[in-house]
């Protein structure tokens, strides 16, 4: 039995999640509604004369992206030699190509089967893109039409989160994610999972952020399109670097700051909820940032474990 890593990306609209949902009723119906669900039909092709199971090192939700995840499984081949990574990649690519499928594995190589790509990460890099409107003219009352009635370019549909804001102060918003540096209890940023085992306790709760990097961004539009988009919006990437994030966490976050940045709340707000973590405190003014502006960047191992 040897051990392989799959780097991957994928674009996640389509997809409910990365994870499987697995059916106890139906253990033998893979669940292709996730890119889990995916891999393990496209492994298949190869044959393994063990059961194919294979191990996320981070969790996304629908709509979610990744430029960079990994992913383990275990193969073992009726001649008991290894298989030669390039061609798993390349095979693997094939059928996911086939199915019209948008995940694509950047490379395969094997480790030690002690590897676990979950347990031996060491930080995890996330980035979430927005742009914001320049312009301004319009009240707050029109918003809601507005967004639909705006320039978005189509290259960037659930790829990006476009706001259409009557105002947005980015420096307010630099200078309040220094807040978030540092070990926290961040139970306030963890929305409620469906787990009916409840980690609402500081055991579970208290994390380090690294690293917040706020950082003009570009547009993804081609052309004539690529033009207009940046006549239209101020691109913005905010990047977050921590070993491991809650649920929702980062979309919490983010939508927190991009509150303050639209003046829905102020820092002190921000103060509380970190200072109070609690459900309770989380202030029903903030919006969750939507998905689709969310990419897992990349997955961090020491090169000594892989």
């Amino acid at each position: 039995m040897h051990r392989y890593l799959l780097n991957i990306s994928y674009i996640g609209t389509t997809f409910r999640g990365i994870q499987k949902t697995v059916n106890k009723l139906e253990q033998s119906r893979l669940d292709t509604n996730s890119v889990q669900g995916c891999l393990e039909l496209a492994l298949q092709v190869f044959h393994p004369t063990n059961e194919i199971q294979t191990v996320l090192s981070s969790r996304t939700d629908a709509g979610v992206h990744a430029l960079h995840s990994t992913v383990q499984v275990d193969l073992e081949r009726p001649n008991g030699q290894p298989y030669d990574t390039t061609t798993l990649t390349g095979v693997l690519n094939r059928t996911l190509n086939k199915q019209r499928l948008p995940i694509r594995v950047l490379s395969s190589q094997l480790v030690d089967n002690s590897f676990h790509c979950r347990y031996d990460a060491i930080g995890r890099t996330y980035l979430y893109r927005f742009a914001v409107a320049k312009d301004s003219s319009l009240g707050d009352c029109n918003l809601r039409n507005k967004a639909y009635e705006t320039f978005i370019p189509v290259e960037e549909i659930d790829r990006c989160y476009f706001l259409q804001s009557s105002s947005f102060d980015i420096n307010r918003v630099k200078a309040a994610a220094r807040m978030f540096i540092g070990v926290h209890d961040f139970r306030t940023f963890m929305s409620v999972s469906r787990q009916k085992v409840s980690r609402d306790h500081p055991m579970f709760t208290v994390r380090k952020i690294d690293e917040i990097n706020i950082r003009p961004g570009e547009t993804r539009a081609l052309s004539s399109s690529a033009i207009l988009a940046a006549e239209t919006y101020n691109y913005w990437d905010i990047e977050i670097k921590a070993k491991s994030f809650l649920y929702k966490q980062v979309r919490r976050i983010v939508g927190a700051l991009i509150a303050l940045g639209n003046g829905r709340i102020d820092e002190r707000c921000l103060y509380q909820m970190l200072t109070v973590p609690s459900k309770n405190s989380w202030d029903s003014r903030i919006l969750l940032a939507p998905a689709c502006g969310l990419y897992l960047c990349r997955v961090h191992y020491r090169e000594t474990d892989i």
